[in-house]
């Protein structure tokens, strides 16, 4: 009776947080609009990372309250929730999407390495500040890359893509979408502080580590802004906002949230054999997305299906181990 209420309150919360994210997006998306900088760029910048908020709210508040596996366990969920309840929920609900452009594939890949990044920096069992400093640095590089190729798509307009968007920020009045920006980073910032504290109360009835509980509860609820904004972009055969929203936030998960919360407060696992399966299971998942892609184009409704069988296999093991 005691693990009703946390879980009853992650649900509440994560419901609030959602809304507020929702909010967000949509007015980052009104500004990236005013700046005419669409397409893959902007959703993969501005659109990814707003929809990773949560996640990093959860990570910085996990980490000032000590407890930086659970973020670290809600980062690495997020991303297996994403590429299976999100992507395939999305699809199984959206319809088909067509991937045609095989520029795609190569920023699948490239997310997917960047998602797998921690795997290969806690295999001494801790990340430390210099770690967090390293992941921080990819997510860096990472968003660079496509700053470089948008470039070339503006290069008519601008020589640098930067310049091109903060002389559209300051021709166009956004200063009440930024005004529900702040609001809403406000209202994320509380909602993800509670869902850190049940999280930790949950934890503590029901005796299992802060890890497994970002894993399975408080990463299903954080993924959900994700899922609202990649089921609207399939239902308007949008496959830039669809690829862009997925590839961010798996990118914005894996090094930007471990990153800053590592940064914070260094991470010493506490159940290697968990961590290691949950990244085994984001690899495997990896290939069989990446696979669809690459060789039939497209994603198919039973194929989404497929991808929330696949997590509810993983909640399964999780659960019995």
């Amino acid at each position: 009776m005691q693990s009703v209420i946390p879980i009853v309150g992650i649900i509440f919360f994560s419901v609030v947080l959602i809304k507020a994210a929702d909010v967000l997006a949509t007015r980052l998306r009104k500004i990236a609009n005013k700046t005419k900088m669409g397409g893959f760029f902007i959703t993969a910048l501005i659109v990814g990372l707003a929809t990773s908020l949560p996640e990093l709210f959860v990570g910085i508040t996990s980490a000032l309250d000590g407890v930086p596996n659970l973020s670290l366990g809600n980062a690495i969920g997020s991303n297996i929730a994403d590429v299976t309840l999100v992507a395939g929920g999305a699809a199984l609900l959206g319809g088909t999407v067509h991937i045609r452009n095989k520029a795609y594939s190569r920023d699948l890949l490239h997310a997917f390495l960047v998602g797998l990044a921690p795997l290969f920096l806690l295999l001494d069992n801790s990340l430390s500040r210099v770690d967090a400093l390293i992941l921080i640095a990819i997510y860096l590089f990472y968003n660079y890359d496509i700053l470089l190729k948008r470039t070339k798509e503006v290069a008519h307009r601008e020589t640098n893509a930067f310049v091109y968007l903060f002389r559209k920020i300051r021709k166009n009045h956004t200063e009440k979408h930024f005004m529900y920006v702040f609001l809403s980073l406000a209202v994320i910032l509380f909602s993800a502080d509670m869902i850190v504290k049940l999280g930790i109360d949950l934890s503590t009835s029901l005796q299992v580590p802060p890890l497994l509980i970002g894993l399975l509860f408080v990463s299903i609820g954080t993924s959900l802004p994700e899922f609202v904004v990649e089921f609207q972009a399939i239902r308007r055969h949008d496959v830039a906002v669809f690829l862009g929203d997925l590839l961010g936030s798996i990118v914005a998960n894996g090094s930007l949230v471990v990153g800053i919360t590592t940064l914070i407060h260094p991470i010493t696992i506490q159940v290697f054999d968990e961590y290691l399966f949950a990244t085994i299971f984001f690899l495997l998942l990896f290939l069989f997305f990446y696979f669809y892609v690459r060789t039939r184009q497209r994603l198919e409704r039973w194929e989404g299906a497929i991808l929330i069988f696949l997590y509810i296999v993983f909640m399964v093991i999780e659960f019995s181990r």
